[in-house]
């Protein structure tokens, strides 16, 4: 039975997204609107940093109800004299290279008017979105593109990989509402989430597994 307490309304979203907005000192609240319809939350405004409208994007997906963001947020940098692509560059590639997961040796970067190109090849997925995530952080950065190859060094065993797949996603959201397909190297999820939470996390588990070189993720969020 449904009670009037459990439904989650546009407008009882939208406060609730404020708040955590304000909430998270990552964020500039006072720069970003929001509007919801239908539980798909819009953020418009503008941030100082990339680091910054990926963290507003996050507080959104983390509040309860919402079932999708569209992330309007630019990115301004401010008008004094900030880092050049130059000083980008090096930061990034400094960054790459802190991380003991991230193969930097065999990976590229380029950066235009403080876009940040990635480029090359790693064994696993998961170190492709760990290079993106180190990156996304550096001051100055407008934006990443990721054109990162996943290249195995294993033979790929499809059955092998979609059941030990369903096997850890399982174990780590519990549920069995998540479908897992495999189509040559990549993964397909689909299926229904209780949160962003658990969307993240079976997005997160599916790129571990060791061959896997591109995830499709069709997960809705709902009860």
């Amino acid at each position: 039975m449904t009670t009037a307490a459990a439904v989650r309304t546009d407008e009882r979203i939208q406060r609730d997204v404020l708040d955590e907005l304000a909430w998270d000192a990552q964020v500039q609240p006072n720069e970003i609107g929001v509007t919801v319809h239908e539980g798909v939350v819009t953020l418009t405004g503008w941030v100082d940093g990339y680091a910054r409208k990926w963290a507003a994007q996050r507080c959104a997906q983390r509040v309860r109800g919402v079932r999708a963001v569209a992330d309007d947020v630019e990115v301004r940098l401010p008008g004094e004299p900030g880092r050049t692509d130059a000083e980008i560059a090096v930061a990034a590639g400094r960054a790459l290279e802190w991380d003991s997961f991230v193969p930097a040796e065999r990976l590229d970067v380029t950066v235009a008017n403080g876009w940040v190109m990635l480029r090359g090849e790693v064994e696993f997925g998961w170190q492709r979105r760990t290079a993106e995530r180190e990156l996304r952080r550096l001051r100055g950065v407008r934006g990443v593109t990721n054109l990162v190859e996943v290249r195995p060094a294993t033979r790929f065993d499809s059955e092998r990989t979609r059941r030990d797949l369903q096997r850890a996603l399982r174990r780590g959201i519990g549920t069995e509402r998540v479908t897992v397909e495999v189509d040559g190297d990549t993964v397909v999820l689909t299926g229904v989430v209780r949160s962003w939470w658990e969307r993240d996390e079976a997005e997160r588990v599916a790129w571990s597994a060791e061959g896997v070189r591109a995830v499709r993720e069709r997960l809705l969020v709902g009860g």
